[in-house]
């Protein structure tokens, strides 16, 4: 087993508290717990797929040396989400970060886009969210001042893609409800922000990304000419739970490459 010493006075209040991630079996959410793990915390895997979730817990654990722990858990189901607390924080011993990163893409446009579809989207993307913040709160407010919660929003938060109408609400709605939480969260001295991705290697993406042509145009648009690993949003995520964004709350941090800074969408 290797055991990280890397330092960690960059890391928020308890440098030993736990980050309970959403989404954390595959694409961003793993890449962000293993980031985590690099440093020292504890991680709690919360995914619909248990195999993997168990599979990244187990990286982190024999490769990190940290404490960690896995749920399958869909975030669609509020119950399930309650019931998910108690067991996270125990394995843990206690939760001074959360990281929602579970996410469905639901494409569409207006017209084709009915009941079922809609509230599933806005149900893991965003509801899930708000959710999570407010049965981890007590757990939160418990590890310290310091605590700190991440939304992973999107570009399509900020623009609009009208074959991806309730994708581009649920993300859209994840950067109101990080701007209205800060207030609330703030109190306790909690912070809360939004990563905005743009096109990323992640299962999500992968269909697009398979066609050559697409790829290459996609990497060309963007200024830095390619397009992002999940690390590249995983460490964007760590600096926003770690003591080096300690004044940093109630916004959104856009990770991607400079695609939207030149209208490339």
């Amino acid at each position: 087993m290797q055991n990280n010493n890397a330092p960690k006075e960059n890391l928020l209040g308890n440098p030993d508290s736990g980050v309970v991630v959403t989404g954390g079996g595959s694409g961003i959410g793993k890449a962000t717990c293993i980031a985590l793990a690099s440093v020292g915390r504890p991680v709690s895997v919360w995914d619909i797929n248990g195999a993997s979730a168990k599979e990244v817990a187990e990286i982190c654990n024999s490769d990190y040396g940290v404490k960690s722990h896995y749920l399958e858990i869909d975030v669609s189901d509020s119950l399930a989400i309650e019931q998910g607390v108690d067991p996270s924080v125990e394995a843990l011993g206690n939760v001074g970060g959360l990281v929602h990163a579970a996410g469905v893409p639901g494409p569409g446009p207006i017209d084709m886009v009915d009941d079922k579809l809609w509230d599933s989207v806005l149900d893991v993307n965003l509801r899930a969210g708000a959710i999570l913040t407010r049965v981890f709160l007590p757990a939160l407010k418990s590890s310290g001042p310091g605590s700190s919660i991440v939304m992973v929003s999107s570009i399509e938060g900020h623009v609009g893609s009208g074959f991806l109408t309730a994708y581009c609400a649920s993300k859209a709605g994840l950067l109101g409800l990080t701007r209205a939480l800060s207030q609330r969260l703030g109190m306790d001295q909690i912070r809360i922000n939004s990563v905005c991705p743009g096109v990323v290697e992640t299962p999500m993406m992968a269909p697009l990304l398979a066609i050559d042509e697409i790829r290459d145009k996609l990497s060309k648009q963007a200024p830095l000419g390619r397009v992002a690993t999940p690390e590249d949003i995983a460490k964007s995520i760590r600096f926003l739970l770690s003591d080096e964004a300690s004044f940093i709350t109630g916004t959104s941090l856009i990770v991607d490459g400079g695609f939207i800074a030149i209208g490339a969408i």
